[in-house]
């Protein structure tokens, strides 16, 4: 099993930008293909981005294509989500998630590892 490690979220005004990172915690695993997912309060969570294990096959949920940028550096087997020009409804705990294939995906019965997640609140 691979042991997920979010980080980087904050509380940021709308406009504002955050880098989120997702790391193995354990030297022996790695990340495969991975994805962000996020829950706002009250909500179900949602899918947010995702990334296979050789950087193909980006995709991005609609509410945020053209502001967030996933990426990840194998080297450092950690997986990033940019965000920019963050909105008060961005507001929400980010999930880092991997599968054992080198898919991406979309949803979030694909993965099978999962961080703790991260608070992002955004102010107006």
């Amino acid at each position: 099993q691979v042991q997920l490690v979010e980080s980087g979220g904050g509380m940021v005004q709308a406009g504002d930008s955050l880098r989120l990172s997702c790391t193995a915690s354990t030297r022996t695993g790695s990340i495969y293909g991975a994805a962000w997912f996020r829950q706002a309060p009250g909500k179900e969570r949602d899918f947010v981005a995702t990334i296979g294990w050789i950087g193909n096959n980006i995709d991005y949920a609609d509410s945020v294509k053209g502001r967030f940028t996933i990426s990840r550096d194998n080297a450092k087997n950690t997986v990033y989500l940019q965000m920019n020009n963050l909105r008060p409804e961005d507001t929400a705990v980010y999930y880092c998630a991997s599968r054992d294939s080198v898919d991406a995906g979309r949803t979030s019965v694909e993965f099978v590892h999962w961080g703790q997640g991260t608070q992002v609140t955004v102010s107006s």
